[in-house]
């Protein structure tokens, strides 16, 4: 499929460096990222950020979100890793997946100190129906779930380095 929504963040340009706040070897923080152009019937929203190079497991697994609602236009900086995402205006919901450390929530880049550019993907995923997950689904669990519901897909690609 080929990508069609935009996704953008306001913590790096498309193929542009991920800073060191959002980076495990910084505070780890969750980037803002925002998208447009859904298309028409999206119900709901989901995201996948992956290191499609790293070595075990490949692809690493950093963040899984979903049940987003389809009216939310952003993720802000600083969103809470706690499975369930309460508080936060436009995002009732949203519930935060597991990881590839079996962890929930967002966690940055953190490639091996082998001076590599590893590119990470933000890959949203633009939904016919509002599916009403349930908590602690990893990448594996929530693709198979949203599998004939999406209809549109959209990616962020950064990059990060650590030597």
């Amino acid at each position: 499929m080929e990508d069609t929504i935009t996704v953008s963040s306001t913590a790096f340009d498309h193929h542009g460096m991920v800073p060191l706040a959002y980076s495990a070897y910084g505070d780890n923080t969750v980037p803002q990222i925002s998208w447009d152009n859904l298309p028409a019937g999206t119900e709901q929203l989901a995201l996948v950020m992956d290191d499609p190079i790293a070595p075990m497991p490949q692809p690493f697994v950093h963040w899984v979100a979903y049940n987003i609602p389809a009216d939310a236009m952003q993720l802000p900086e600083g969103l809470s890793k706690e499975a369930e995402v309460a508080g936060v205006e436009g995002l009732d919901g949203m519930i935060n997946g597991v990881n590839g450390l079996r962890q929930t929530g967002y966690f940055g880049p953190r490639p091996p100190k082998d001076g590599k550019l590893h590119a990470y993907h933000f890959r949203i995923y633009a939904l016919d129906a509002a599916l009403d997950l349930p908590e602690g689904l990893n990448k594996a669990e929530l693709l198979e779930a949203i599998d004939g519901h999406v209809l549109a897909t959209g990616m962020l690609m950064g990059h990060y380095e650590q030597e």
